[in-house]
């Protein structure tokens, strides 16, 4: 149980998807301006990561990585190669499932998140989530906790930075620094904020 514990904080927070590896930034620094539309994204990433990390999991295990396919008479078949692809058609397929979703149930939202949205489909935060399983070799249930936790650190740090940034509104900011220059400021403290959670053990 305690390493399931120890992989949720780290994926959280010291290896938070994007404070720790910078990737999904673009939705990431361009919906953090509002704290409902940011807390929006952050949900339906997490409901993505939620499912499509285990379930691309089981797909390279039972059919892409060497000799998954010995159950289909094909011991020597490795469809490895095809894991990019793979990857990025589930992620593709869920996020039009949390669009029809949301436009069904929150169409404000909808229309707030607008572009963003169905760009989930291609957040290199979700696909970088699916390739951290494969090259770290998780297993099915490391899978499913590191999927949710990373979720929930991006749902975290958008959120965050969303709270900041309305702040921001009302500081006296530097004319140059203003915008998206702050915005990548503040990142950058965030990032070594959640870093501290490194020295935690359990």
């Amino acid at each position: 149980m305690e390493q399931y514990l120890a992989l949720a904080i780290k994926a959280t927070f010291s290896e938070n998807i994007v404070l720790a590896y910078f990737l999904g930034m673009c939705s990431f620094l361009a919906i953090s301006k509002k704290i409902e539309t940011a807390m929006g994204l952050g949900l339906a990433v997490t409901f993505v990561l939620a499912i499509t990390t285990p379930l691309n999991w089981a797909i390279y295990h039972f059919l892409l990585q060497p000799g998954a396919l010995a159950w289909a008479g094909l011991p020597e078949l490795d469809l490895s190669y095809l894991e990019f692809i793979t990857f990025i058609a589930v992620i593709a397929a869920l996020t039009q499932v949390v669009e029809m979703a949301i436009d069904k149930f929150s169409p404000p939202l909808y229309a707030a998140l607008g572009i963003f949205l169905p760009l989930i489909a291609v957040n290199c935060a979700i696909l970088g989530a699916a390739l951290f399983i494969v090259e770290r070799e998780y297993g099915p249930a490391e899978s499913a906790v590191f999927g949710v936790s990373s979720g929930f650190g991006f749902f975290l740090a958008i959120t965050t930075l969303a709270a900041i940034r309305k702040k921001l509104r009302y500081s006296n900011i530097p004319p140059a620094l203003r915008g998206l220059g702050i915005a990548m400021l503040m990142t950058g403290l965030m990032a070594m904020v959640f870093m501290s959670f490194s020295g935690i053990q359990l």
